[in-house]
């Protein structure tokens, strides 16, 4: 994967042009492609830091750091005001990685490697989980649609009462897979890590403030890249950015199936969901409160029809313990049409 390092060019490419007042739109490109090689480096630190910690305590990194890169655009996203943004990059995130990143992973994997099978029980607990969280988003935006014109303030306490059990529920999910299934599965070989943990936690510490950096650069070119490229801010969080952060985890998942290791790359794709979901989407809300911009759990119509769809479609692929690049196809498919109609989607 040390391709990835070749995007590095773009850090000091957006850096630079953002001092010299650069158009906006090639700001948003430049700090969109240099935050990738960035979110791969965070990864593969956080990962190594993990190692050294034990499965316990380094459980407790990945579900803080595994997607750093994202919740640091969301954050930056969060302080300009651009909620809807933000709420979209969750459901974007959610959406990318149980659809898209799941389904490429299971093209690919069985196309090579034909019947993949995978831990059913983990599956099993997974797709709950997931189901779980889906509920966890559609009852706050249910109750907050009703109520919002009459009572704002129930709004906020309702969405940070939620947020306070998902994260409960992901503590809890975490210890139950570690002592159930075992909490030493890395991705091993997939790229040279630090040779020390204090190294590690140099290059953590560098990579977050580039990464913090970029955000800033990438959040403050959103505006003039929607006015001149005529698509939405809610398509722009729904698509762009999730990839933008997740990708180089998105390759390892996709490597892993290739390599036929099908619980590793739904340890990184459903688990990577799941995080996202029941971790970092309440992370945000209370951190909001901080940055004087308050976040809510509630969601559209639009995004809570896609994100049941997309949960349904990937518990019966997996349910089975048992995928056939057809199933990859199947859930790609969902990808593409959920995206689609994100896109005409206007408002």
């Amino acid at each position: 994967m040390k391709y990835i390092n070749v995007l590095l060019i773009f850090v000091p490419v957006s850096i630079v042009g953002a001092f010299l007042n650069w158009d906006q739109r090639l700001i948003f490109f430049s700090s969109s492609l240099g935050i990738v090689p960035l979110a791969w480096i965070l990864g593969k630190a956080t990962e190594h830091l993990a190692a050294h910690a034990g499965p316990r305590v380094g459980g407790l990194l990945n579900a803080t750091l595994g997607n750093a890169a994202e919740l640091i655009i969301t954050i930056f996203a969060i302080r300009e005001g651009l909620l809807e943004l933000a709420k979209a990059s969750i459901t974007g995130s959610i959406l990318g990685n149980i659809l898209l990143v799941l389904g490429l992973s299971i093209v690919l994997g069985g196309l090579r490697n034909g019947l993949q099978r995978f831990d059913r029980a983990e599956a099993g607990v997974n797709a709950t989980t997931m189901t779980l969280a889906v509920i966890a988003l559609l009852i706050p935006s249910i109750f907050g649609h009703a109520i919002e014109n009459q009572n704002q303030a129930a709004v906020e306490w309702l969405s940070l009462g939620v947020a306070g059990v998902m994260i409960v529920i992901y503590v809890l999910s975490l210890v139950y897979c570690f002592i159930s299934f075992g909490g030493d599965r890395v991705a091993e070989g997939e790229a040279k890590a630090p040779s020390s943990a204090r190294k590690a936690v140099i290059i953590l510490l560098g990579a977050t403030i580039f990464v913090a950096w970029l955000s800033e650069l990438l959040v403050s070119s959103v505006e003039p890249v929607i006015e001149s490229l005529g698509i939405t801010e809610f398509f722009l969080g729904v698509i762009i950015i999730p990839l933008v952060g997740n990708v180089a985890e998105h390759l390892v998942a996709v490597q892993a199936s290739w390599k036929n290791e099908m619980d590793l790359s739904l340890a990184i794709s459903v688990g990577s969901s799941m995080q996202i979901a029941l971790f970092v989407a309440p992370l945000l809300v209370f951190l909001s409160l901080a940055l004087g911009n308050p976040l809510t759990l509630i969601f559209n119509q639009f995004e809570l029809l896609a994100l049941g769809a997309a949960v349904g479609i990937a518990a019966l692929v997996s349910l089975d313990g048992e995928s056939n690049w057809l199933e990859g196809a199947q859930l790609l498919a969902v990808y593409f049409i959920v995206a689609l109609g994100f896109f005409f989607l206007v408002g």
